[in-house]
């Protein structure tokens, strides 16, 4: 009996989870040649499933089709590291910090800038939306729930990047929602003793983008991810001791 479309897609989805997360973890090397026969054994999918598989993750920078020889694994600076798909699998592994301080440093050249046209582009119902996400995350932290506490920092910067008026600018928001979604794969919880320093910070960014202060916005946008970017570095240098 063939199978169905739904359960081609949950197939091919296994394998671009299961390879994209070997060659970041490194178990998949740069050079490595990706035989298709091999992986058809191992998954037990058709040729079919396999070629789309490897099409995505080619289309994401790691690996590339090479004549006579097979899909070879590319080295991690040809990744298409901004992806939401590269993030979670970097964030599930030893790249965890690594990434971290990468895109929050992105982040930093980014988002004071988006806060800053928020504060005179976005809609009343937008400026309600960070306000009531900025209070959940206070609430949140004060309770020690991490998850409210997470849903409201992704809907909080994602309202903020879209708010922007910036068609590029609202395209990273997907990153930054995979980046921060990859706190759930840290050993650690989301709520720490810089928790409600951070709850804060984002109450006050809130603030003046509901005054519509664009200088204050961006200071503020500013700070808030300076801040937590110097956290991740000091946190990351403790675990490498």
């Amino acid at each position: 009996m063939a199978k169905s479309p739904l359960g081609d897609r949950g197939l091919h989805s296994r394998v671009v989870g299961t390879l994209g997360q070997r060659i970041v973890d490194g178990e998949l090397p740069a050079g490595a040649i990706l035989s298709v026969d091999r992986l058809g054994e191992e998954f037990a999918v058709s040729r079919s499933v396999l070629r789309e598989a490897l099409r995505v993750l080619q289309s994401l920078g790691m690996v590339e089709p090479r004549q006579r020889v097979g899909t070879q694994v590319l080295p991690r600076a040809d990744w298409d590291v901004s992806s939401p798909q590269v993030v979670e699998w970097r964030g599930r592994g030893a790249d965890y910090f690594v990434q971290m301080r990468e895109l929050l440093e992105m982040r930093l050249g980014i988002e004071p800038v988006a806060a800053r046209l928020a504060a005179t582009a976005m809609t009343p119902g937008e400026a309600h939306r960070v306000q009531e996400c900025a209070a959940a995350m206070v609430d949140a932290s004060a309770a020690g729930d991490d998850r409210r506490y997470l849903e409201a920092d992704v809907a909080f910067h994602t309202t903020i990047l879209a708010a922007s008026g910036n068609l590029v600018i609202a395209h990273f928001a997907s990153t930054v929602e995979a980046l921060l979604r990859t706190r759930t794969e840290e050993r650690r919880h989301t709520i720490t003793e810089y928790t409600p320093s951070s709850a804060h910070r984002h109450n006050e960014l809130a603030r003046t983008l509901v005054d519509r202060d664009p200088a204050a916005a961006e200071r503020w946008a500013r700070e808030l991810l300076g801040e937590t970017l110097a956290e991740f570095i000091a946190e990351g240098a403790q675990r490498t001791r």
